[in-house]
């Protein structure tokens, strides 16, 4: 299970958890939605630090393989790669004509 799922996870789980404890109370429903957003963000901030981290390093190895992938593209549309070929294949001189030259 991929880290991003399992912390989305957590907090849907955290958020309901905290809906049914305040569900017990005699408020406003409006409100006890709000509070249980504020509260299980609060509570997911230190229960959830594990699998956060663990997200964010999932993140940035697909941002790294995405730029590297990105870096490559581009240098094959360049041509950097068919000019690498080339310097390591020598390809003769076409002769060159001198203005002084029949033709």
């Amino acid at each position: 299970m991929s880290a991003a799922l399992k912390y989305t996870l957590g907090r849907i789980g955290l958020f309901v958890a905290v809906l049914a404890g305040l569900w017990l109370v005699d408020m406003n429903v409006f409100l006890k939605l709000m509070l249980a957003l504020v509260f299980s963000a609060a509570l997911s901030f230190f229960l959830l630090r594990g699998w956060r981290d663990e997200m964010a390093g999932e993140i940035a190895e697909a941002a790294e393989r995405r730029r590297t992938e990105k870096e490559r593209l581009r240098s094959a549309l360049a041509g950097e790669d068919q000019a690498q070929a080339q310097t390591q294949t020598p390809t003769p001189d076409p002769p060159t004509q001198t203005p002084d030259s029949p033709r």
